[in-house]
């Protein structure tokens, strides 16, 4: 092959400013391999991105590509690589927007091996969720038998979420529509309904009071968390960036637990059965704008993922 192909947009949009372009096949430079991409998770922050509403703190040039999810096959090594060779299955990200693509070449510090026991999609979609929800949890330090409430907790970072805290000995209020209800159930959270008078919901299902917020959709669940009466040092966004430095409260996410050693911990965890990760919709690569116009709906359970040829 000469040419990859990857996902590109040239103006800021919805998902129909999305297409798929042939581009050169990328090269190894030292200490990367190129990565024939398997699968790709799509991830709200990149509906963020495309639409300009995050330039704020990410900065975009045109054209753009798209995507920090990956699993796939190592095709070639760069200079000095030893960690990994042609023909390894990886899992790991992207920090420059590349993933969303036949093919991209990535630093082995931001790769590890992938578990047997993942599917491609699963190992796919990893990335993103494992560490956001790594990171939000452990910027809460929530302690066995304390109570936490989740907002978007059937979502692709909430349904990890919810599972790491309750593996932890947490209880969980997850936030989110009755659709939902059966699933958190089953995974020991206990489902809240968002909407109206969602404050006099959470405090009648926890009498004693909440201990902490994860908030995982928007800043109106940081005002609710404060509303409650949370310690603002006990509530972390992941999305609400100005609202968390207005309000004072923690924005931690996958940047800050974007390690091999966190993404190591967590994909052993998946592999293990210990935690899952619920694949909502698969999609050929070249249907990228149909991808990101269901997850631009906010109702999907688990996680989206595009599905390169081999």
């Amino acid at each position: 092959m000469t040419d990859a192909r990857a996902v590109r947009f040239d103006t800021f949009g919805g998902p129909e400013v999305l297409y798929v372009t042939n581009i050169p096949m990328p090269s190894p430079g030292p200490g990367e391999v190129v990565v024939a991409v398997r699968a790709a998770g799509i991830n709200p922050g990149e509906s963020g991105i495309r639409t300009g509403s995050l330039e704020f703190r990410y900065t975009t040039s045109f054209p753009c590509g798209e995507g920090s999810d990956l699993a796939g096959v190592v095709t070639a090594v760069g200079p000095g690589v030893t960690a990994f060779a042609v023909g390894d299955e990886v899992l790991g990200f992207s920090w420059t927007r590349s993933s969303h693509a036949t093919h991209t070449a990535v630093p082995v510090t931001q790769l590890i091996p992938k578990p047997p026991a993942l599917s491609w999609e699963v190992a796919g979609a990893l990335y993103v969720v494992a560490c956001t929800a790594f990171a939000a949890v452990r910027a809460i330090a929530a302690e066995p038998g304390e109570t936490v409430a989740v907002s978007a907790a059937a979502g692709g970072v909430g349904t990890l979420t919810v599972q790491l805290l309750r593996h932890r000995g947490v209880r969980v209020l997850g936030i989110a529509s009755p659709s939902n209800r059966d699933w958190l159930e089953a995974h020991g959270a206990v489902q809240i309904s968002y909407g109206p008078d969602l404050a006099a919901r959470l405090r009648a299902a926890a009498p004693d009071g909440i201990d902490a917020f994860i908030d995982l959709f928007g800043p109106q669940y940081v005002d609710l968390a404060l509303e409650l009466g949370i310690p603002k040092d006990r509530i972390n966004t992941i999305i609400a960036f100005q609202a968390a430095e207005r309000l004072g409260v923690k924005a931690e996410g996958s940047e800050q637990a974007s390690t091999v050693d966190v993404l190591t911990y967590m994909a052993g965890l998946v592999a293990d059965g210990t935690l899952e990760i619920p694949i909502a919709a698969t999609y050929p690569l070249d249907d990228v704008a149909k991808a990101f116009a269901e997850l631009d709906h906010r109702h999907t359970r688990g996680k989206i993922v595009l599905v390169p040829a081999p």
